[in-house]
């Protein structure tokens, strides 16, 4: 019988072992004259490499879970606190590959892909900058306990944030307003806790980017980002496109949203809530969802019912919110067991199903692609990795009716119209980043102003209702991204882009479409993001021409629904 989550064996590596054998294997590595040779010292260095990446991921996931839970808290606190070691680690064997003198035979044992995150690496750490890398990582953790920490009291309960997700679509638009109220009372109460979490980040990632000697972190942050194959220019011009095509269609759905539900004014708290006869909804439980899930990638492929009866069997979900479980969700690889884990807050609304499709995109990617023996494979970079996961969603459209019954013409306009109504917000987010580590003395109050210039810009149907500290330009203080993940944000948008281009083909031909999206996920991180793109016959969204068509296709999509009537 397989092993369950639960069995997976914990141990806090012993670092100071790790790192002697790591440098015997690197003097070994040295001496060998053959690629061949190289290449089986390269493998035995995996090893190590995969069971660091097992520990360190067993104790985020466990700690994840349970923030109250002391013994994987410390151990979280261990890998912040020895991360840097484990990257200097790294950084010694990126060193020695990229000095091989039979580099071009080793890249293509192993592809040069590799070969260009190494570089990446040693471009991005220094063991000089390992004390200001620790301080980033407690400043991080510092960041998610005080979210997870919530403990608001709200309707008779005491809800974490996550429990507030099912008020937003509230019927009661009084319910909608009051619960924005309090989740902001708890904001605007650590307001300047947060605003000083931000500022130690960003000084300390400034210093970081000038002692590596880079002019600002935004350099420093592509790098981190193993952005290969395009650049900040790219992106601007991307943001730029945005503005002009995506804006115009948010502004008319949200007027479409103002009439469908009946309102004078749309306000902020209004957002979430689509139709006056209720939002769609999960009709069922957590595990009448999973159990779907079932169902549906059974019917989807092969190789879907085989991975989702992996996750299944080995109990690779923790997806129901409960009290000192951290917000959002993620899906992880866990390697010396070759399993992808999930992890999720199910609240009642439709994300809970987005969720599941979503994080399993990302699951059956790295399932897919797990028999790579370069750990560094087992996940693609960022924004292609979204590729993976928002195709899913689209890809699973056909089986809406098992979760949604009746509402799934509700679901799949909300989800569309939310899809396409998050390309301004995602790039906003990307712009304020490239602001903030621009100009790193910005005050919190600076900052917050900028924020509120980007919000006219990208969100002008934006009214907070003078709700504050929202109307002084703190929303972006929910989004966790921002601190742990500097310039992770702009990648949803990119790949969202990518994403609806599977919808439509899979509308025009199904099997064609998901043989190549089954393609994508075996290459794991094989290729950089725009050569992932093409080998899928996708369009890179930096090709201009290609936001406005597919935006094009997406309205004309909307137009053909009567919303009203739903």
């Amino acid at each position: 019988m397989a092993l369950t989550f639960k069995d997976y064996q914990y141990e806090r590596p012993d670092l100071e072992k790790i790192s002697s054998e790591v440098d015997d294997l690197l003097n070994e590595f040295k001496t060998k004259t053959t690629a061949e040779e190289q290449g089986s010292v390269i493998d035995e260095l995996n090893k190590h490499f995969n069971h660091l990446s097992t520990m360190s991921t067993l104790a985020y996931i466990r700690a994840s879970i349970d923030t109250k839970d002391e013994f994987y808290d410390r151990e979280r606190d261990f890998f912040d606190e020895y991360g840097p070691v484990i990257q200097e680690i790294d950084h010694k064997y990126y060193q020695a590959i990229s000095s091989s003198p039979y580099k071009d035979a080793l890249e293509e044992r192993y592809g040069k892909q590799l070969f260009a995150l190494a570089d990446n690496a040693i471009k991005g750490f220094d063991p000089k900058v390992k004390a200001l890398l620790q301080k980033e990582n407690r400043l991080d953790s510092e960041y998610s306990k005080l979210m997870a920490s919530a403990e608001i009291e709200f309707d008779g309960k005491v809800l974490n944030l996550s429990e507030f997700g099912p008020y937003a679509q509230h019927t009661d638009r009084s319910m909608r307003k009051g619960a924005t109220e309090a989740v902001q009372g708890f904001m605007g109460e650590h307001l300047e806790k947060i605003d000083r979490i931000f500022d130690d980040l960003v000084k300390t990632r400034h210093q970081i980017a000038q002692e590596l000697g880079y002019k600002d972190f935004v350099e420093l942050g592509y790098i981190r980002m193993n952005r290969i194959d395009y650049d900040r220019e790219m992106v601007e011009n991307f943001r730029r496109q945005v503005a002009e095509h995506v804006v115009p269609l948010v502004t008319e759905l949200k007027e479409r949203q103002r009439r469908r539900i009946g309102l004078s004014e749309l306000k902020s708290y209004d957002e979430s809530f689509d139709f006056v006869t209720g939002n769609a909804t999960p009709k069922g439980d957590t595990e009448e969802i999973l159990k779907n899930g079932e169902k549906m990638y059974r019917e989807l492929s092969p190789e879907t019912d085989e991975f989702y009866t992996f996750m299944r069997e080995r109990d690779l979900f923790d997806v129901e919110a409960k009290k000192g479980k951290e917000g959002g969700g993620y899906c992880t690889f866990i390697p010396e067991h070759a399993s992808p884990f999930i992890f999720s807050n199910f609240n009642g609304t439709l994300d809970d199903v987005t969720v599941l499709t979503h994080e399993a995109g990302h699951a059956f990617q790295s399932y897919m692609s797990r028999g790579f023996e370069v750990p560094e494979y087992q996940f693609p970079t960022l924004e292609a990795a979204e590729i993976h996961s928002m195709s899913m969603e689209y890809f699973t459209y056909p089986w809406m009716e098992l979760f949604f019954k009746e509402d799934t013409d509700k679901f799949k306009f909300t989800h569309m119209a939310d899809n396409i109504s998050f390309l301004p917000y995602g790039v906003a987010i990307d712009e304020f980043q490239h602001i903030v580590y621009e100009n790193p003395e910005l005050t919190p109050e600076e900052r917050r102003q900028e924020w509120k210039k980007l919000e006219d810009k990208y969100l002008p149907h934006r009214d907070y209702d003078d709700i504050e500290p929202l109307s002084s330009g703190s929303f972006w203080h929910r989004q966790g991204h921002v601190f742990g993940v500097p310039f992770y944000y702009i990648d949803y948008t990119l790949a969202q882009v990518c994403a609806l281009q599977f919808w439509k083909r899979a509308n025009e031909d199904f099997e064609a479409a998901w043989t190549d999206y089954v393609q994508l996920c075996k290459l794991g991180g094989s290729l950089p993001f725009n050569a992932l793109a093409r080998s899928a016959n996708l369009t890179s969204p930096f090709e201009d021409g290609c936001l406005e068509s597919v935006v094009g296709e997406v309205k004309d999509y909307l137009n053909s629904i009567d919303d009203r009537a739903l």
